[in-house]
């Protein structure tokens, strides 16, 4: 197979498993997995993910190495951390300055250091965001249902009223939008179970209310003729009656929402100021965050802290109504954010700061309210970086970066280079231990997994073991099975449950 994927092959091959998916019809589940499912014992009932797209870099946040202070002319291999290690409130776990919130409640977590991003050659973020939310590489030759589709079709939603996937801070507009379609969707499956998009957490209630000034009759009427453009959309030309009637009732869903109590869920102006500024410490009323995309130092990254809180903020509230997975993410973006190339050091310090309250609250606040016990949080990323190498020391692809041998220029102090062999998972609630670390790296370059590597099949089968669901759970499309852990061969890692 292929391995050196670009872009447009990418795109090509997305765009026909989409095709393929049209004419599929319904996806059945086996028998024998569906009685495998009934007697697992679940620890969880609602999977957050946070999702930190773009690459974030293990030794500058959950996993500080040595550290060294930047002075001009300074070796590129000579750090290993662009920040000092601090204490977390368990004694052997040290995570990087900037993460003192979190900090204080990692006895509450559990923290993964060897999780292992896979070998797909040239690296492109798309395809390994691809292969964290679908468990499995591109391209195939189905549309891959992600994580959370397959945990809305599997296990339904809590409230029928609330979308049972909803995903926050992800715009499709920017960046690889058309990439990160290909895997933001329910495939396979059915258009009914795919993601309730929230690209502004702050403009929320926006989406589930009428526009302003319409009358109800006026609504009832824009929503027939919507149904009349989806009839004439590729899907009612060319979709199975499966794939029609399942975005048929997507579309009731979301009308449905319109009238429901939940909806109020959605506006996070319901939510007393004092309690949004736990999440967001600089919040004011009416504040947008939507800057012009710099790609200097880190003047974007600065201006947009506040926007993953406030979606921390909306996962929890939605948390509360009955949302059975939730993904938020700091959004992914080429260049900005956690895609550190460029002022590595300074764009990861203001990462953290967006970071830092919000998720440390968020645990707080489910706790209070006696909801972690049920709520598993995973944040993660899809893969970490390092200064000089390239995918993994024994398997180097192709540099993307130039890095000087000295540094003349703070933008080069900083975790540029995609690094496979090592990462963080942090996770919270939903079953798991509490203080507990899993996994050993080396604390000299290259800062690799040494013990108890964890893969993504494996990953995938903890989290879908928390909800009861087995991992060699499989839907039948085009006459054979389609695993919800590739090829069924996900391990739960017992070693992450209480």
């Amino acid at each position: 197979m292929k391995q050196n994927l670009n872009r447009r092959d990418f795109i090509k091959t997305a765009s026909a498993a989409t095709l393929s998916a049209l004419a599929a019809g319904f996806p059945k589940r086996l028998l024998a997995a569906e009685a495998e499912l009934e007697q697992r014992k679940a620890t969880a009932d609602t999977v957050i993910v946070l999702w930190m797209g773009g690459g974030m870099a293990h030794t500058e946040t959950f996993d500080p190495k040595r550290y060294t202070a930047y002075y001009k002319g300074m070796a590129s291999n000579s750090f290993l951390s662009t920040f000092p290690s601090i204490n977390t409130s368990v004694d052997h776990i040290k995570f990087s300055e900037g993460l003192e919130k979190l900090a204080k409640v990692m006895d509450r977590g559990t923290l993964i250091r060897s999780y292992t991003a896979g070998d797909l050659g040239f690296i492109l973020h798309s395809r390994h965001q691809f292969q964290w939310h679908t468990g499995y590489a591109p391209p195939q030759t189905v549309a891959a249902p992600h994580l959370g589709a397959v945990i809305a079709r599997t296990l339904g939603p809590v409230n029928p009223a609330v979308p049972a996937f909803i995903n926050i801070g992800q715009r499709f507009d920017v960046g690889e939008g058309e990439e990160l379609k290909a895997f933001t969707t329910a495939g396979f499956l059915g258009s009914e179970y795919g993601p309730f998009n929230i690209p502004f957490p702050e403009s929320a209630a926006e989406s589930v209310r009428p526009p302003g000034g319409m009358t109800v009759g006026r609504f009832e009427n824009r929503e027939k003729l919507f149904k009349k453009m989806v009839a004439a959309s590729p899907i009612g030309n060319h979709g199975s009656e499966f794939q029609k009637d399942s975005l048929l009732r997507s579309l009731d869903n979301a009308y449905r929402l319109l009238s429901s109590p939940a909806s109020k869920a959605f506006d996070l102006a319901e939510e007393p100021l004092e309690n949004i500024r736990k999440y967001v410490p600089s919040y004011k009323p009416g504040d947008r965050y939507n800057a012009t995309q710099d790609r200097e130092e880190a003047k974007y990254e600065e201006q947009m802290i506040g926007r993953f809180g406030l979606g921390c903020l909306l996962a929890r509230r939605l948390s509360e109504v009955g949302a059975r997975y939730i993904e938020v993410t700091t959004e992914y973006i080429p260049f900005l954010n956690w895609d550190t190339h460029e002022h590595g050091h300074n764009r990861a310090a203001a990462m953290k700061k967006q970071i830092d309250a919000p998720v440390a609250q968020l645990v707080l606040d489910l706790e209070e309210r006696g909801l972690l016990n049920r709520t598993l949080i995973v944040l993660a990323s899809e893969f970490s970086r390092d200064a000089l190498i390239e995918g993994k020391p024994d398997k180097t692809v192709k540099n993307q970066v130039d890095v000087p041998d000295k540094i003349d220029d703070l933008k080069h102090y900083g975790m540029h280079r995609h690094f496979t062999d090592a990462g963080c998972v942090l996770l919270f609630g939903g079953g798991l231990k509490r203080g507990y670390l899993h996994g050993v790296t080396s604390d000299e370059r290259p800062c690799k997994t040494l013990e108890k590597r964890v893969v993504i099949e494996d990953l995938h089968a903890s989290i879908y073991g928390a909800l009861g669901i087995p991992p060699k759970l499989a839907y039948e499309i085009e006459r054979r099975p389609f695993y919800v852990t590739r090829d069924g061969l996900g391990n739960p890692i017992s070693e992450l449950f209480g």
